[in-house]
């Protein structure tokens, strides 16, 4: 008899006449309130019953899903993993790689999907933090996309929900501190094309000197993350930082071979030396959106510049942001007596050509 047959509970006597049942997984007792052996030995069939049926239940569908998947009885999480980084590219794909490395995925690395249950991911999820929850809703719901799942093993409805920690912009003081601070040429440059530019740490490190327009004044790029045209007009103070980088190949040789995370590291360790606290090189992204809105700077604009399609996006991105809104005849007035000139976007229009990127 094998295991998944063999009665998990059995029944015994005590001296004084009651019945008690006996859980060979857990070497628990139980009495069952009776002297009667008929009654006690119903009981106990009952017992047994009521858990060899779901067993019994998952063989039977097994036996059919083989028919038509026949590895369903050895694919394991570690394999939805695997699978699922090799459908993704670039810094999306270094992303999923280190998220399997998770220490939470430990106990479920080598569990067969099949043999699943909610429990299992609710103890992962208990284990991890918001990124282990990130990532196992995505790995879940892959594994019942392509079938590798018959049923979803956790719904939607009772995934913890996500709280993401507290972000915010880094200060206009603050970075003129790590300026101060900072000896390295290339790295200081850096920091300050992520305060003028507001890119992303990974597009601001990729930058090639072809990506610039001198006579539009225009640095053009395509974003990394979502493939989306990056358009931004400079201005006297990002020039004078783009002068001195090299006018032919990579704007920062050194910071485009290393990884995000080393980037990452690098600016850590200068606010820390320096007492800031809550900002990494994405607060800068936060901090060029909320300046933006703050400056009056019209939202077209700023997601052009930001590289997004999405105007719920950039309004997350300076949720932060306070802005007195002026009393709107005031600026009727305003706009009547004195019209500001904007950079010409023309370009973007439809049916109009885009400007050249320059190649990498």
């Amino acid at each position: 008899m094998t295991d998944i047959m063999k009665p998990r509970y059995r029944i015994y006597r005590r001296q004084r006449g009651v019945f008690y049942l006996y859980d060979r997984q857990t070497g628990s007792r139980e009495s069952l309130q009776t002297a009667n052996e008929r009654t006690a030995i119903r009981l106990l069939h009952a017992r047994n019953e009521a858990q060899q049926q779901p067993l019994i239940n998952r063989q039977i569908a097994r036996a059919y899903l083989a028919a038509s998947d026949p590895q369903i009885g050895h694919r394991t999480w570690q394999v939805v993993m695997e699978e699922v980084a090799k459908t993704k590219r670039g810094v999306t794909r270094e992303r999923w790689l280190r998220a399997a490395k998770d220490h939470a995925f430990d106990s479920i690395r080598n569990l067969v999907l099949f043999e699943t249950q909610a429990d299992h991911l609710l103890h992962v999820l208990e284990e991890g933090t918001v990124s282990t929850n990130v990532f196992l809703r995505r790995m879940h719901n892959f594994a019942v996309d392509v079938g590798w799942l018959p049923w979803p093993v956790l719904p939607k409805r009772q995934w913890p929900a996500v709280h993401y920690g507290p972000k915010r912009a880094i200060t206009a003081e603050e970075h003129a501190r790590i300026i101060a601070r900072e000896q390295n040429p290339e790295r200081r440059n850096f920091y300050q094309l992520c305060w003028y530019l507001g890119g992303s740490q990974g597009d601001v490190a990729s930058l090639d000197a072809s990506d610039i327009d001198w006579n539009q004044r225009l640095i053009t790029y395509v974003r990394q993350k979502t493939k989306t045209v990056a358009l931004l007009h400079f201005g006297d103070e990002a020039e004078a930082v783009l002068r001195e980088l090299p006018r032919r190949g990579p704007l920062f040789p050194y910071l485009c071979s290393v990884r995000a995370t080393d980037r990452g590291t690098e600016f850590k360790q200068r606010c820390r030396g320096l007492g800031i606290r809550g900002v990494t090189l994405h607060s800068y992204r936060y901090a060029w959106a909320e300046r933006a809105k703050q400056a009056g700077y019209p939202e077209r604009y700023a997601q052009e510049a930001l590289g997004h399609n999405s105007q719920a996006v950039h309004r997350a991105y300076a949720k932060q942001a306070r802005v007195a809104v002026p009393a709107l005849e005031e600026y009727e007035a305003q706009a009547a007596g004195k019209v500001v000139p904007l950079p010409d976007l023309a370009h973007r229009s439809k049916g109009a050509a885009r400007p050249k990127i320059g190649a990498r």
